[in-house]
């Protein structure tokens, strides 16, 4: 088997792992060459964390940051007619599933050397960087919309990070910190492959979690798509390895106030498809232009499954529907259990599969947000 590489999937040109790279030569995203998998006697059942999934790296990692990310709960519930698993990711160190992604990207660029990093974030991606980075003695620069949640900003900056608030729309943030990425390595967890590298830990905790099977449904809010293609790769390479028999169906929640995804799936292409964009409440997956949208379709379509877009009334009724069993998720979160009940409405899901709703970050970070919506 030849060794591990970045790779650009428009063109299969190949880059080295062991220079701090976050994008190709032409300026366009890589991915890390796929991996073999693992196989349950591989899960190194010592460690608490992501990290037991740490035989399915593309790189051994000496030396790992972690604060004990991975491991979250999946909980069975009732909901409508359903019996779905909720993972509860906000139960990772800085409240958000992106603490998976942060651990192996920083701890990766840490052993190559870099010491510091920059980042752009609306939030869970920022506390997530700013949390991880202190953990790991980094120097940690956050560039975030100025109409970012102000609890967010706050735990970015109580972790020690360098925030700058940037006017305009999410696209500004991302656009000044390229510009900044001569003077300190862009660590974007949109762009550089590691991260993706941590987030396929999630199909390795599901499968684990569900007694070493695939679910036949994963439902993800998707926002720029880290998690939903973290679990495409992940099942996948279980695939490869022989431990699962099938692909799960993977579906896409977005908001219909910025819904990309959606536009360009329901079409049937995997390029942008004009659609209005307006403010939602999801502000976690209110991205316009997403980096891998080629990547995404395809995992989608690779697996069956599908995209829902949804109105901010459904989000809240589903915020208040999880709230009122114990499940105080971020508006962002609640689109996925919303999308449960259309998928379920039209057929697509059914009562006798096994389903997972992929709860991404803490309703904590946007209390005052959530507390207006329910009254």
């Amino acid at each position: 088997m030849s060794a591990p590489c970045y790779i650009d999937p428009r063109n299969g040109r190949l880059y080295p792992l062991d220079k701090p790279r976050w994008c190709s030569d032409e300026r366009t995203p890589l991915l890390v060459t796929p991996g073999a998998g693992l196989s349950r006697d591989e899960i190194d059942t010592r460690a608490r964390s992501l990290w037991r999934y740490k035989a399915a790296l593309p790189v051994e990692i000496k030396n790992p940051i972690t604060l004990g990310e991975g491991c979250t709960p999946l909980v069975q519930q009732a909901w409508g007619d359903l019996r779905p698993f909720f993972k509860l990711e906000w139960f990772n160190p800085t409240g958000s599933f992106k603490d998976r992604g942060s651990s192996v990207m920083l701890s990766f660029l840490r052993q190559i050397g870099v010491d510091a990093v920059l980042e752009d974030s609306s939030g869970n991606g920022g506390s997530s960087m700013a949390g991880l980075g202190a953990a790991g003695g980094m120097r940690v620069k956050i560039l975030a919309p100025s109409s970012t949640s102000p609890a967010k900003i706050a735990q970015v900056r109580a972790y020690g990070a360098a925030v700058q608030l940037v006017e305009g729309p999410r696209e500004e943030s991302e656009a000044e910190a390229i510009r900044q990425s001569n003077q300190i390595f862009y660590a974007s967890h949109n762009w550089q492959p590691f991260f993706l590298e941590g987030t396929k830990s999630l199909a390795y905790e599901i499968w684990e979690d569900l007694g070493f099977r695939a679910p036949d449904n994963v439902i993800v809010p998707v926002g720029a798509g880290s998690s939903l293609l973290g679990c495409a790769f992940g099942f996948r390479e279980l695939l490869k390895a022989g431990q699962i028999a099938k692909l799960p169906r993977l579906f896409a929640a977005q908001p219909l106030n910025c819904s990309p995804i959606d536009a360009s799936f329901k079409a049937g292409v995997d390029t942008p498809v004009p659609r209005e964009v307006h403010k939602t409440i999801a502000e976690g997956t209110a991205i316009k232009h997403p980096l891998r949208l080629r990547e995404i379709i395809g995992s989608l379509r690779e697996s069956g499954g599908g995209t829902v877009a949804l109105t901010e009334a459904e989000i809240v009724a589903a915020l208040r529907g999880l709230a009122r069993q114990g499940l105080f998720a971020e508006p962002t979160s609640a689109s996925a259990a919303a999308a449960l009940d259309k998928l379920t409405s039209a057929g697509a899901i059914k009562a006798s599969e096994t389903s997972v709703a992929v709860l991404t970050g803490t309703g904590l970070k946007a209390a005052t947000i959530v507390a207006d919506l329910l009254q």
